[in-house]
């Protein structure tokens, strides 16, 4: 592992096998913050650092999956930019959206990892092998996290998440040489 990423090894192991990994938009790839035009249409910040974890995630045949209660042309756009096939859109009961990814896949809650910032991701986030949040993330979240990240949601979160679980895998330092 390089010097410059140090994990503990009781959260390394809570990580190792993950090959699914679900995370929700507001609050975790976005700053929960909604801006809204002139015009009325409502528009999102996106963290480039959180865009290219999830394509390392993918590289690493880590399935990242997005399970979110909204909607939007932007939304999408983004997330067909990240190359992210596997999303549940309009999904405010987000454990069977879930449940359904994971049936696809072969694959069970021993085999997932999630990120989450409110009450409607608990049912996702109870389940998983290893649970994340963001330093905003509300109480409830942070209490059943495995690990809470040190960076807010929409500001590197899914990044450091992303970051754990490709240190886990155990292709962090393989990935990170393509850059060298």
């Amino acid at each position: 592992m390089p010097a410059s990423l140090q994990l503990p090894a009781q959260l390394l192991l809570a990580a190792q096998g993950v090959k699914v990994a679900f995370f929700d938009i507001d609050g975790v790839l976005t700053d929960g913050g909604v801006y809204l035009s002139a015009e009325g249409e409502m528009l999102k910040r996106f963290n480039i650092l959180d865009g290219l974890g999830l394509k390392l995630l993918q590289r690493a045949g880590i399935v990242p999956v997005v399970i979110t209660g909204r909607d939007s042309a932007p939304l999408r756009a983004r997330l067909a930019a990240l190359g992210v096939t596997r999303v549940h859109y309009g999904t405010e009961d987000k454990r069977p959206a879930a449940e359904r990814t994971l049936h696809e896949l072969g694959l069970g809650w021993s085999d997932a990892a999630g990120i989450g910032d409110d009450w409607p991701d608990l049912p996702v986030l109870r389940r998983c092998a290893f649970a994340c949040a963001p330093s905003n993330a509300h109480a409830e979240v942070r209490a059943v996290a495995h690990h809470v990240t040190a960076a807010s949601g929409g500001h590197g979160a899914a990044r450091e998440f992303c970051d754990v679980l490709l240190v886990a895998s155990g292709r962090y330092a393989q990935l990170l040489e393509a850059y060298g």
